[in-house]
């Protein structure tokens, strides 16, 4: 019968070895395998031969503590071999696949070049750091490339803190610590590159719009994009049925990304967003002039296919659109969703409400928008304040 002891100390028991004498054996778990040693003859009742199980008790942990570490699996583990694992555990998991083709471009492009032979324990904080300067460089493996932006040089870090995240979970041992704790990622550059259009801008934009079979879905895209703050994926995966004519509002529920139809960005992006008389009759017009009208049909249909626009043609003909009405030919598509987010800000939208709108995640996102087009009023405010004639501001509580 075995002798139960504390949980990873093992466990003694006797058995008759082969000629019918009683002797000790242990049994105990060591690197994710179990052991059983014989331990030595039982000492029998009156006599001093043999051990007793305080002499067994104590060769069992002299084995016990003898017993030799095994070979780390991340010692055999390289970082180019665990790529492929980490791409197929994000695949189980149904992440989206433009999450998935991220991981690969950042694997293939400085990942996999810079560290992929490497073990995964032999990966050091100051390997890490040495990659993020030749990335902000461009210096990729002896050949000149466009140096990344601090956002990048993030997202491709994480994806290898991703990737050590989940051989360090579980039973996996890919690894026992993770080098890209170790390292400062660089700060963000902020919000300097949110661009936007004024609304005299979107209105010269609609009526520059191409001529010919896409100039009517262009012209409401343009003012749909900037008026609601669609994504470019999500109002090229509108549907008919998403327009709720009577509450006016439009409800965001997929997205078009790498030539798939999928659900939004995140969780948050499922939405609906309050649809403005001006969007109302643009959408209505399109409608009554498209040959695709059904429930399931696309809002902004390929007129000669009825499928999704091409987003490589959208964005020629926006940039045609834009030299045509004279505007900055540099400003893209998405600066319609900016011009959303910076107009709501200025007419005084909480940005919580702004927030839930855009889709944003988390509220950090949306408050970049504060500080662009600012109400006039607040410069007014801020001269009465400093006023004799003000008056005492009376505090207010404002519920969240």
């Amino acid at each position: 019968m075995a002798t139960r002891r504390s949980y990873g100390t093992g466990s003694l028991y006797v058995r008759k070895d082969r000629n019918g004498r009683e002797t000790w054996y242990g049994h105990w778990r060591a690197n994710g395998r179990q052991h059983k040693r014989r331990i030595g003859p039982k000492r029998a009742d009156g006599t001093r031969e043999g051990l007793t199980k305080s002499d067994a008790e104590k060769e069992l942990r002299r084995l016990i503590a003898e017993t030799p570490a095994s070979k780390p699996a991340s010692s055999r583990l390289t970082l180019e071999e665990a790529a492929p694992r980490y791409l197929a555990h994000l695949d189980a998991k149904g992440r989206k696949r433009s999450t998935i083709v991220a991981a690969e471009s950042a694997l293939r492009v400085w990942l996999l070049p810079a560290l992929g032979s490497k073990a995964l324990d032999s990966i050091r904080g100051e390997d890490v750091e040495e990659l993020m300067i030749r990335m902000a460089r461009g210096d990729r493996e002896g050949t000149r490339a466009r140096p990344c932006t601090p956002k990048t040089i993030r997202n491709y870090i994480g994806t290898l803190s991703a990737i050590y995240h989940l051989g360090m979970h579980g039973r996996r041992r890919w690894a026992s610590t993770n080098p890209c704790d170790d390292v400062d990622l660089p700060e963000l550059e902020g919000s300097e590159d949110i661009r936007f259009l004024e609304p005299v801008e979107v209105q010269a934009l609609a009526a520059a719009a191409v001529e010919g079979d896409y100039q009517a879905i262009d012209r409401a895209a343009y003012i749909t994009a900037a008026m609601t703050g669609l994504r470019h994926g999500e109002w090229i995966a509108l549907r008919w049925k998403d327009i709720d004519w009577t509450a006016a509002r439009i409800r965001v529920r997929q997205n078009y990304v790498l030539g798939e139809f999928g659900t939004p960005k995140s969780r948050r992006s499922t939405r609906s967003v309050p649809m403005a008389a001006e969007v109302g009759g643009e959408l209505d017009r399109l409608f009554k002039a498209s040959r695709y009208q059904g429930d399931e049909d696309l809002v902004f249909a390929d007129p000669e296919t009825g499928g999704p626009l091409s987003k490589a043609a959208n964005n020629r003909r926006f940039r045609k659109a834009l030299k045509a009405a004279r505007l900055d030919v540099t400003h893209r598509i998405h600066d319609l969703r900016h011009t959303f987010g910076t107009r709501c800000a200025a007419a005084g939208v909480p940005m919580r409400t702004l927030q839930e709108w855009m889709g944003h995640r988390d509220i950090a996102t949306t408050q970049r928008y504060a500080d662009y087009a600012p109400s006039t009023r607040e410069a007014e405010l801020i001269a009465a304040a400093f006023t004799d004639e003000a008056e005492p501001v009376v505090a207010i509580e404002v519920a969240t």
